[in-house]
């Protein structure tokens, strides 16, 4: 046998065998964090990255409730990987969290994040703090039970209201206290795995039933000049600032200081915006002290106004369009102003919210049937960063969902869609019996896009409302696209050539995770003898498409 320094050969090669073994167990056992989630903004469009790559929100939103019991909720995880579904957006509840002043227990937040791990889905929190749908329904009882401390909004008439005031340095320290702690316990227990990926900070924040508060404090606020810093970002934004709040500003020849009524004029509006400055700042408060601690991008949500409705009536000074400049200057801590929708208005509010050439997110709608078109038209026009509807757990039949389909579709796009967004060789449609045919242009091809049932081949094409049909048309080379939707019949043409345009080859296929499988061609009935392009009524699919001119 042979032998070094006094020890046998053998010995030492096991020995070191072991220790390179332990080595490698050592460093395979250290989970690296991955990058943080962060909103990408550049000249033509936002991205949202999530571990380092862009990132759709395909999402659902819980019932208010729900997420307050995990046995509740176990039913529910199921429908979600059903549906398509890659991202939950998920209530934290303040008075849950610290039911005892200065005491915290994030039992519950715990098991919402690491089971959602498990299940491979991402999480959107949604901070149900001071408010939630304009009340203070989810504060702690020592919030509720001590108004002399923590201050109430007070109406026209001098009632008071179940709405914290804004203007309370006592009601945003809480909070801010509340949600900084929630931020620090979610990057020790996530930092790492980044499960959580973006925080909605309150819910549909809006004052009632009056336009403003009119406590004491708040009256006296009213009468002082309007703050510097919200001044300083009219004069600094004036070219760009949305219609509404430069007239209201013109009123006053552009007054660059003056009391609220001096600077805006006197009346109702001028009321919104000092509420609107007001929630703002709260808002930043909290979220400033919360991205201290981990951050990870913040948005804040609106309840849109109807036509004709006045401020209080609805819940005034949340972060609507008319009001967005007033929240950018108020609130610099957050990344996004975002709508929920509960009215038929999709592409209205969806356009108003876009105007400055901010990103869309939309993290609350009424799940309908036509949500999955309205997915579809959201990723494909909009560039939105992600789509949810509200109370995504209450189906019945997940699987057949409309949406289900739809966010089948986008997911197989995604890397196209990513690719392409901010770019031209990218649409969405949304058609309905009111608005049955639209035309997107891609370079020298005219796509004329209509509703399926215009066709007058479906018995349905004769009821009184149709379906909502929807698509995304990706165009992948000069002469190539894939189309992915239900209800549509596209046709081609060349806006500025007298030459007509045929298909040269239509398949129908999947993507398998960036490879195309085609499956049958479709140059017979079903695409009418190459005469157009057809994602039939109440089918779902992808098509790949080459056009050819003659």
């Amino acid at each position: 046998m042979i032998f070094i320094l006094g020890r046998p050969v053998t010995r030492i090669i096991k020995d070191l065998a072991i220790n390179v073994w332990l080595i490698t167990a050592m460093f395979s056992s250290v989970v690296v964090a991955k990058p943080l989630p962060e909103l990408v903004v550049t000249d033509t469009q936002t991205q949202l990255l999530v571990e380092g790559k862009p990132y759709l929100i395909l999402g659902g939103e819980l019932g208010n409730s729900s997420a307050s019991s995990m046995a509740y909720m176990e039913p529910i995880w199921p429908k979600l990987k059903a549906m398509n579904v890659n991202t939950l957006l998920a209530p934290v509840y303040w008075e849950n969290i610290e039911p005892v002043e200065g005491q915290f227990d994030f039992l519950l937040v715990k098991k919402l994040v690491e089971r959602a791990r498990a299940e491979k889905i991402k999480v959107v929190l949604l901070w149900f703090g001071s408010w939630k749908n304009s009340m203070s329904s989810y504060v702690p009882s020592w919030v509720k039970g001590n108004t002399t401390r923590f201050e109430r909004s007070i109406s026209h008439e001098g009632k008071p209201q179940e709405i914290l005031a804004a203007l309370s340095t006592h009601n945003a320290m809480a909070d801010a206290n509340a949600f900084e702690n929630l931020m620090a316990f979610l990057k020790k227990i996530d930092g790492k795995h980044r499960t959580v990926i973006m925080v909605q900070v309150e819910n549909e924040i809006g004052m009632l039933p009056s336009a403003r508060d009119h406590s004491a404090a708040a009256t006296e606020a009213y009468h002082q000049p309007v703050p510097t810093a919200l001044m300083d970002y009219l004069l600094k934004h004036k070219s760009t600032l949305t219609p509404s709040l430069l007239a209201a500003w013109k009123s006053s020849n552009y007054a660059e200081a003056g009391r609220w009524e001096e600077v805006f004029g006197v009346g109702i509006a001028t009321e919104e915006i000092f509420t609107a400055w007001h929630f703002a700042r709260y808002t930043n408060v909290v979220a400033t002290a919360g991205k201290k601690r981990y951050p990870l991008p913040m948005f804040v949500n609106a309840a849109l106004n109807r036509p004709n409705v006045l401020p209080g009536d609805y819940p005034s000074g949340g972060p609507l369009p008319h009001l967005m400049d007033v929240w950018k200057a108020g609130a610099p801590a957050i990344d996004l102003l975002v709508p929920d929708f509960y009215n038929p208005r999709f592409q209205y509010w969806n356009d108003l919210y876009t105007q400055q050439g901010d990103a869309l997110l939309i993290p609350e709608i009424r799940f309908t049937p036509e949500v999955g078109a309205k997915a579809l038209f959201a990723f494909g026009h909009y560039n939105t960063l992600g789509f949810s509807p509200f109370s995504i757990e209450s189906t019945a039949t997940a699987k057949a969902e409309n949406l289900t389909h739809s966010y089948n579709i986008i997911h197989q796009l995604q890397p196209l869609i990513t690719q392409h967004q901010g770019s031209d060789a990218i649409a969405g449609v949304w058609l309905t019996k009111e608005q049955p045919e639209t035309t997107r242009d891609f370079g020298d091809y005219r796509f004329t896009i209509k509703h399926d049932l215009t066709l007058g081949w479906n018995a349905a094409s004769k009821a009184p409302a149709w379906d909502h049909s929807g698509a995304i048309i990706i165009q992948t080379g000069e002469h190539d696209f894939y189309v992915g939707g239900s209800g549509v019949v596209i046709t081609f043409s060349h806006p500025t050539k007298q030459q007509r345009v045929g298909i040269e080859t239509l398949y129908e296929g999947v993507f398998i995770g960036r490879e195309w499988q085609a499956g049958r061609r479709l140059n017979g009935d079903q695409s009418h003898q190459g005469r157009h392009l057809r994602l039939p009524y109440q089918y779902w699919g992808l098509q790949q498409l080459r056009l050819y001119s003659y």
